[in-house]
């Protein structure tokens, strides 16, 4: 009989329950993680090394099955497939805060697995993944440093919600994702609407007390059921190691402090296949090598460590700038001739090359998921080519960082853009990494900002993205600004924060150390928005508000507002009527629910003609009124029948075709003719009673006053 075990704890307004011993008992740790009416099932399992492997392997996946919110798959197939972006992005969310948390030397394979086995539409399933994975690792064989805790906030109408709902996060102004430890935390995302800093520090502070009582819960769970932790073994040669450090560690830290990336990466190379040949070849007479090339390549990677943040204390960064002192900047806009809106942003030896691409409903990303689908008007696609950093390998689509690099940017700048009503456009932007050496992502929402303002989108504000390093070595601390590539590596903390001069829109913190306390947050997020304004007051330079007018290559798209009950008229028998009109117009034409319609052409002013034709399809005829163009529909012998609008028509009496006598109307227009008559009056039965006579004589006392 199964051994279940069960703990719970109300966190904010809503209970949080971890069950394990029932489901899933082959795998070493399971855990069932319920909120509301959401479930989800965690897994976590271990496996021996691989033999030669020189990191640490863990991989997390996360799936959302449809069954799970009563929905089949979208489309052709209803087995789900690959993984959407957003299983790509929870995945990375739960993996960040748990990777920093297995000790050093610690090689095993560890898979853990979360899917989503019911789903109430209200409590996303995300945060409880995050709990579920910590819980699982803790009551695991697995050495893992936790727990970790996770939560989300957000802030509607100015006051703090902890785990708020799906409608509550519509209306917030600031979204928060947290974990960490008891003690501080580790992983932060947030996208907000230009929140100050102040605003953000303290949502991290109210956050990490819930934390604290997710920790409490597994720690309760782990006490009734956690497993004794795995003995594992380092393999490592000491004396190698202190022979490298005492012999080249001078020559390192020279090689580290050359400038160029290019060339500080071949001078290191030189000294790291110099140690090869000494340690990895036997000497002459000997069967074995002193150290073997796995071993090896973890002694110089833990005294290149040692060596760069030592430098870094010193105040020597690699590329000899100060701690608070950004890359050199510069900043080019409309470089794409035929592109909507382009630029090209470089900051040191990071560049990123940025299209903008502006399209119509039509071109909305249809998500189908758990949530009920709906169409995204704004995405940004980051890519990372190889031979942005020098390297050759195979291209088989965006992995899961260009995934996450990607949507980090689009959060960061998707908070500026104008209201739907007002910027009806759909909107992607390509992010193509043409350079890079730390901070890309940063780099894209730099360059997403210019290439945004070139396209002529009316965004509120510009955005620029930093990156925060720190090292703690010796009981000392420094904060980078700007990092580059071997300060991320060797480092303890990328914090990348993303804003406007009125406030913070993204964050995003990983880190490899265990935690981060608070009052370093604070001190980072103020450091990063002194380097933001430096940017950018830079960036305006290049461009300082977005272009009156769109590109001539961009679709013209206007909209307007009918009554619902008028769409059917609109549309026509058939869609009869709104083929008609975009065969006339060469417009395309979106009709909406509520009435919004949206029109749109390439070339010409067919959105134009397109809109008068809906829209005096859509007016009630006005009696007084002149209607040119009228089309003569069908001829009888009391008169002609005159369609004044689409679809309304009138009868124009044999008595007032013309000024004069006529005896027969085809003496006056046949079917097709295009004649000009005025609306005299609308009879209690609805029937239009039109005149040629009086446009004619009203035409006429108009020319001659203005004679």
């Amino acid at each position: 009989m199964s051994n279940v075990v069960k703990v719970e704890k109300q966190i904010g307004d809503k209970i949080i329950s971890i069950e394990t011993g029932k489901i899933a008992k082959q795998a070493d740790a399971a855990v069932v993680v319920r909120s509301g009416d959401t479930m989800v099932l965690v897994a976590a399992t271990s496996a021996p090394p691989r033999e030669n492997i020189d990191y640490f392997p863990l991989s997390v996946d996360y799936r959302e099955k449809l069954s799970a919110a009563g929905k089949f798959p979208g489309g052709f197939m209803k087995r789900e497939g690959r993984p959407s972006t957003k299983e790509v992005l929870t995945a990375r969310m739960i993996d960040r805060p748990l990777r920093p948390l297995f000790p050093d030397g610690y090689f095993n394979e560890v898979q853990v697995m979360v899917t989503v086995i019911s789903a109430d539409l209200e409590n996303d399933p995300d945060i409880l993944s995050m709990i579920g994975a910590s819980a699982a690792l803790a009551i695991s064989t697995v050495p893992f440093q936790g727990p970790i805790g996770a939560v989300r906030l957000g802030r509607v109408d100015g006051q703090f919600v902890i785990n708020p709902t799906h409608d509550q996060r519509e209306k917030s102004d600031y979204n928060l994702i947290l974990a960490g430890r008891r003690d501080a935390i580790n992983m932060i995302e947030v996208d907000a609407k230009q929140v100050s800093e102040d605003i953000v520090a303290a949502g991290i502070e109210l956050a990490h007390q819930s934390i604290v009582q997710i920790c409490d819960l597994i720690d309760e769970l782990t006490a009734k059921c956690g497993k004794q932790k795995q003995a594992y073994e380092i393999v490592w040669n000491q004396q190698v190691a202190d022979e490298i450090t005492a012999k080249y560690a001078d020559e390192y830290a020279k090689a580290f402090q050359i400038v160029s990336k290019a060339d500080r990466n071949a001078a290191v190379k030189a000294i790291t296949d110099k140690l090869a040949e000494i340690y990895c070849v036997p000497a002459e007479g000997a069967k074995e090598a002193s150290c073997s090339k796995i071993i090896m390549g973890r002694i110089v990677d833990a005294v290149q460590t040692k060596i760069v943040r030592k430098l870094a204390i010193q105040g020597k960064r690699l590329d000899g700038r100060g701690f608070e002192q950004v890359r050199p900047i510069s900043c080019e806009v409309g470089l794409l001739p035929r592109s909507h809106g382009s630029s090209l942003f470089t900051r040191g030896e990071t560049q990123a090359l940025i299209s903008v691409t502006l399209g119509t409903g039509q071109d909305e990303q249809i998500v189908d998921g758990l949530l009920e689908e709906y169409g995204q008007k704004f995405m940004l696609h980051y890519n990372f080519p190889p031979f942005s950093v020098g390297e050759v390998r195979p291209i088989r689509g965006p992995g899961r960082r260009e995934i996450g690099h990607g949507a980090l940017a689009e959060k960061a700048l998707e908070q500026v853009m104008p209201d739907a009503d007002k910027f009806s456009y759909t909107v992607k932007i390509v992010s193509e990494i043409t350079e890079s050496n730390g901070s890309s992502s940063m780099a894209s929402v730099c360059g997403g900002t210019l290439a945004m303002m070139d396209a002529g989108i009316p965004v509120l504000n510009p955005v620029a993205g930093i990156s925060i390093g720190m090292v703690s070595e010796e009981g000392k601390r420094v904060l980078l600004t700007d990092i580059i590539g071997d300060e991320d590596h060797f480092g303890d903390m990328d914090f990348k924060v993303a804003g406007t001069k009125q406030g913070i829109t993204a964050i995003q913190l990983d880190i490899k150390a265990t935690s981060l306390p608070h009052d370093i947050i604070v001190e980072t997020l103020e450091k990063a928005r002194v380097a933001r304004l430096q940017i950018l007051e830079t960036m305006a330079g290049a461009i300082s508000e977005s272009r009156p007018e769109l590109s001539v290559y961009a679709p013209k798209l206007i909209s307007i507002k009918i009554d619902p009950e008028l769409i059917g008229k609109v549309i026509g028998p058939g869609g009869k009527m709104i083929k008609s009109i975009q065969a006339k117009t060469g417009a395309t034409i979106e009709i909406e629910d509520d009435g919004t319609i949206c029109i749109s052409c390439v070339n010409g002013t067919g959105h134009e003609e397109a809109k008068k034709m809906i829209q005096d399809m859509t007016e009630p005829p006005t009696v007084g009124k002149i209607y040119e163009n009228a089309r003569v529909v069908s001829i009888k012998e009391f008169g002609a029948f005159v369609e004044i609008l689409p679809g309304v028509e009138g009868l124009c009496h044999i008595s007032e075709i013309d000024d004069g006598y006529v005896k027969n109307v085809e003496n006056v227009c046949k079917i097709g003719d295009l004649i000009s008559v005025k609306l005299l009056l609308i009879d209690d039965q609805g029937r239009l009673k039109l005149s040629r006579k009086a446009a004619l004589i009203q035409k006429k006392a108009e020319e001659k006053s203005g004679k």
